[in-house]
């Protein structure tokens, strides 16, 4: 019996959109192959017949176009992409919403909306609703900050409400992966805010915590799983949960997760799920890596790209280059917190988590208030750790990237690249961590001879945001030598301005 306001899940509905809907990348399921390309997808209706054999029909088309959207002419549909700056692509692609009330949510999701204060949906929200509600497989690549989570967890509750309640055994019926266990939690609280109206139950499932908690939500079942891929692979080897029911899939920052190495697991996982599920896949970029990996998981996708797809930082973000030597690198450190430092949280990025440490040892020992964050450290040091620097106990942490993504702290006033990432990608979501929600940002970055490889692609995210470039760092873009002596310190920054007259303060 279906929990959505007025659907009945009928099965010859299901059986029309099927062919819209399509298949996506196989299951383990009565032996998908999960290495099967777009190509394969399309070859044979036939094959799609027998894949879908014994499998339990869904209901996955929702969307009911508004009269206001339904009015509004090419014109005026053009005029408003652009003034969002929304980018679209795929076969018969919706109109957007301009308002919550036009993406014609049921009462109780309304509801949440109205509680939450919200004023109206964001570019994404605008356009990425009516094209998940309609049931097809989307790409939407969008920044962190954005308003993605809501783009697809808003459409999974509906989802959820419209399908047979759980059965003892069942596994979710939605899955959301993410990269890391920071992000993973933060999608939790949304879909536990926003699902609670319709009795939603949902878990989190990482590594490095016990796994009691998650075995126990997993055992009484619950509709919607938030996990990493590593923890919930092992649950599934386990058989403390299954895939066979879900039918709403979201790939969150997928590009993070290849980069983290995320691959075989997330192909693993997808293996495990009917191939005629509804996949979400959200990318803030969209290397090769990324595109071909869609093309295994999708079948016949929207795409809604907000922004520009080249590379680019937050406008809002003042971004600073300091050329030095490595052996530099500390002392120009302690002087720049000696400059900015006025109580605000201060996010310190490296690329070792040995780096990490050693950094946040000398400043300890410096007498600056400094925690660090990495891999290597338990879940629970990482929780008190995240704790500190939130609550402001702690004003500057130091990380390795595995805060890079998907660390939502408000406030995060200055972002320092004590190390320079290994790509600008990483580098555009590092300093992605300030200047969040409209507010202003500062990065400053140290960069030296090693990194002279991503100067010109650096100046380039600088100038397209309207920054200043430094002279040392136009001249390395142009093939020159880094300056010996790394002359070249960060400008225009008020001097003796330390915080409660300086560090002693912080003893």
């Amino acid at each position: 019996m279906s929990r959505y306001d007025s659907r009945s899940g009928d099965p010859a509905s299901y059986r029309d959109r099927r062919s819209d809907s399509g298949f996506s990348g196989g299951s383990g399921l009565g032996g998908y192959n999960s290495s099967s390309s777009k190509r394969d997808h399309e070859s044979s209706d036939t094959q799609r017949k027998v894949d879908l054999e014994g499998l339990t029909p869904f209901e996955k088309n929702f969307y009911v176009e508004s009269p206001a959207v339904a009015k509004m002419s090419e014109s005026e549909v053009e005029e408003y992409r652009t003034r969002r700056e929304i980018t679209v692509e795929g076969r018969d692609v919706p109109k957007p919403v301009k308002t919550f009330s036009d993406a014609r949510f049921p009462d109780y999701v309304m509801q949440e909306i109205v509680k939450a204060g919200f004023t109206e949906p964001t570019a994404i929200q605008a356009q990425g609703w009516p094209m998940a509600l309609k049931g097809r497989d989307l790409i939407g690549i969008a920044e962190t900050g954005s308003g993605k989570t809501l783009a697809y967890l808003l459409p999974a509750i509906v989802h959820v409400n419209a399908q047979p309640i759980l059965s003892p055994g069942d596994g979710p019926i939605v899955l959301v992966l993410a990269p890391t266990r920071e992000l993973a939690v933060q999608i939790q609280q949304e879909a536990t805010k926003f699902g609670a109206s319709s009795k939603i139950k949902n878990t989190c499932i990482y590594g490095g915590v016990p796994k009691g908690p998650q075995v126990r939500d997993l055992q009484k079942g619950v509709e919607i799983i938030i996990a990493t891929p590593g923890r919930l692979i092992d649950m599934l080897e386990s058989h403390h949960t299954n895939l066979r029911r879900v039918t709403y899939l979201v790939l969150d920052e997928a590009d993070r997760m290849l980069d983290m190495g995320f691959e075989p697991q997330m192909k693993k996982i997808v293996s495990q799920i009917r191939p005629d599920r509804q996949t979400l896949y959200w990318s803030a970029t969209w290397p090769k890596e990324v595109e071909q990996l869609a093309r295994q998981f999708l079948y016949n996708p929207y795409k809604v790209v907000i922004g520009s797809q080249d590379l680019k930082a937050n406008h809002s973000i003042q971004q600073h280059v300091d050329i030095v030597t490595e052996n530099q690198k500390y002392n120009k450190l302690v002087k720049l917190l000696d400059d900015i430092m006025d109580g605000s949280r201060i996010l310190i990025f490296m690329d070792t988590k040995k780096g990490c440490d050693q950094i946040t040892r000398q400043l300890r020992m410096d007498g600056w208030p400094a925690l660090s964050i990495h891999g290597d450290k338990s879940q629970a040091e990482r929780d008190w750790v995240l704790s500190e620097f939130k609550a402001g106990k702690s004003p500057i942490m130091t990380a390795t990237d595995v805060a890079a993504r998907g660390l939502d702290v408000k406030d995060v006033k200055y972002v320092i690249n004590y190390d320079f990432p290994g790509s600008l990608e990483d580098y555009v979501h590092r300093i992605g961590r300030t200047g969040r929600a409209g507010a202003k940002g500062t990065a400053y970055t140290f960069f030296t001879a090693a990194n002279a490889r991503f100067a010109k692609e650096l100046i380039a995210i600088l100038q397209e945001a309207g920054q200043k470039v430094n002279p040392d760092l136009a001249a390395m873009g142009r093939g020159a030598p880094p300056p010996p002596s790394g002359h070249g310190g960060f400008r225009d920054r008020d001097r003796g301005r330390g915080y409660g007259g300086g560090r002693s303060s912080w003893n």
